[in-house]
C-alpha cells in the first residue's frame, strides 16, 4: 500500500538550556530540559486521507509537522513523506508538499495580498498563467477578492489567514500540512476553511492532508482517522466513531453548577472513572464532566454539590465525544 506519510518510532528531543532567573535579590542560572517533544511516534497516513492529529498545546503536533515538512530533523527514528526520507532525501518532498500554520505572520507588508500569493507560487515554479488563474479562483472561494489589492499590513487577522490558506493551495500540492489552520478565526472564516479542505481532499484523487488541531469538533467533522497525542506519545489512532466507541460502555454526565472551588471530592467518588471541569468566571459557573462506570454515583455527585450550598443549573447525559475519549485515557481535558 502507498503511504503519503509514514513514521517509524520517530523521536525528537530538544536539548536543555539555561535560563536566568531572579531569586532572593540576585540572578541565578537554572538548567531546563532536555524536553522530549515526540516519543517513538509510529504512524501510517494513506494517500487520499484527511488525517487528524488531536491534542492539547505542547503535545508535539507542531514538532511532527515541522519534521515532515523537512524544517526540523528528528533525533531518532524515521519519517517518510511521499516515499522519501526527510533526512536523506528532502528535496523531492518539498516539491510535492505545502504547509500552512494558524496564527502565523507571513508575507511582505509592502506587497498586496495578491502579489504575495503570486510571489510564493513562483518559488514553486508554477507558471504565471496557471498561478494567476488559481489565485483568482481561490480568492473568490475564500472571500478575499475584495481585498486582493490591499497591502498585507492592512489585512485583519482572519484575512491574513485566508491569504495563507490560498498560498497553501495555489501550488496544488499532493500533501498539505495544516497546523491549527482555524486558530483564532471567527465562525464563518473557520467554516469556509473546513469545507474547502474537505472538498479538496475528497473531490480529487491522491490529495492528502495532515491536520493538527486542539478543536475536537473540528477533528470529528473533518477527519477520516484521528491520532490522539499527548506529551509526545500517540495514545490512540482510529476513526472518530471507533475512538468514541471505545468508551461507549461508560456513561458521560455534564453538569452546569454554581462556581465550585473544592473539587477534590469528585475524583475520589466510587464509580467515577475520570473527572474534569471548566470555570466560567464571568458567569460564576462551573462546568463538570464525569465519566462513570454506570449511573450509580450520580446521586452522590449531586449530594456533594448541594452540600457545598451550590445549585445545579443543568444535568445532561450525553454520547461520548473525542474529549471524553481523551479524558478517559489521561484524566484531563484539552485546556
Amino acid at each position: 500500500m502507498s503511504y503519503a506519510v509514514e513514521t517509524r518510532e520517530l523521536t525528537r528531543i530538544f536539548a536543555g538550556k539555561k535560563k536566568r532567573r531572579r531569586r532572593a535579590a540576585e540572578e541565578v542560572d537554572e538548567s531546563v530540559g532536555p524536553v522530549t517533544a515526540l516519543d517513538q511516534v509510529s504512524l501510517k497516513i494513506e494517500e487520499g486521507e484527511l488525517f487528524g492529529m488531536l491534542g492539547p498545546n505542547g503535545a508535539g503536533k507542531t514538532t511532527l509537522i515541522k519534521i515532515l515538512a523537512t524544517l526540523l530533523l528528528p533525533t531518532s527514528g524515521q519519517a517518510l513523506v511521499a516515499g522519501h526520507d526527510v533526512t536523506k532525501d528532502p528535496f523531492p518532498i518539498r516539491q510535492v508538499i505545502n504547509m500552512v500554520s494558524g496564527g502565523e505572520t507571513s508575507g511582505y507588508g509592502l506587497l498586496t495580498a495578491r502579489e504575495n500569493i503570486w510571489m510564493f507560487s513562483q518559488f514553486y515554479g508554477v507558471p504565471s498563467n496557471v498561478s494567476n488563474s488559481r489565485i483568482d479562483e481561490l480568492m473568490h472561494i475564500f472571500g478575499l477578492w475584495d481585498k486582493r489589492n490591499a497591502k498585507v499590513r492592512m489585512l485583519s487577522t482572519g484575512q491574513r489567514q485566508k491569504m495563507n490558506m490560498i498560498r497553501g493551495f495555489v501550488t496544488d500540492p499532493d500533501i498539505l500540512f495544516l497546523d491549527e489552520p482555524t486558530l483564532g478565526l471567527d465562525v464563518n472564516a473557520a467554516r469556509t476553511i473546513r469545507e474547502y479542505v474537505m472538498n479538496w481532499v475528497r473531490g480529487q484523487k491522491g490529495k492528502t492532508v495532515l491536520l493538527t488541531t486542539h478543536y475536537m469538533a473540528e477533528a470529528d467533522q473533518m477527519c477520516d482517522r484521528i491520532a490522539i497525542i499527548d506529551k509526545g506519545k500517540i495514545l490512540a489512532c482510529d476513526t472518530p466513531e471507533n475512538l468514541k466507541r471505545m468508551i461507549r460502555t461508560e456513561t458521560t454526565f455534564r453538569l452546569e453548577v454554581d462556581a465550585i472551588r473544592d473539587l477534590t471530592t469528585f475524583s475520589t467518588l466510587q464509580g467515577v472513572k475520570n473527572f474534569s471541569h471548566k470555570d466560567d468566571i464571568a458567569k460564576n459557573r462551573s462546568f463538570l464532566t464525569f465519566i462513570l462506570e454506570d449511573e450509580g454515583p450520580v446521586a452522590e455527585i449531586l449530594s456533594t454539590i448541594t452540600s457545598q450550598g451550590k445549585k445545579v443549573h443543568s444535568l445532561q447525559k450525553s454520547e461520548p465525544t473525542l474529549e471524553d475519549v481523551f479524558i478517559s485515557m489521561v484524566g484531563r481535558g484539552f485546556e
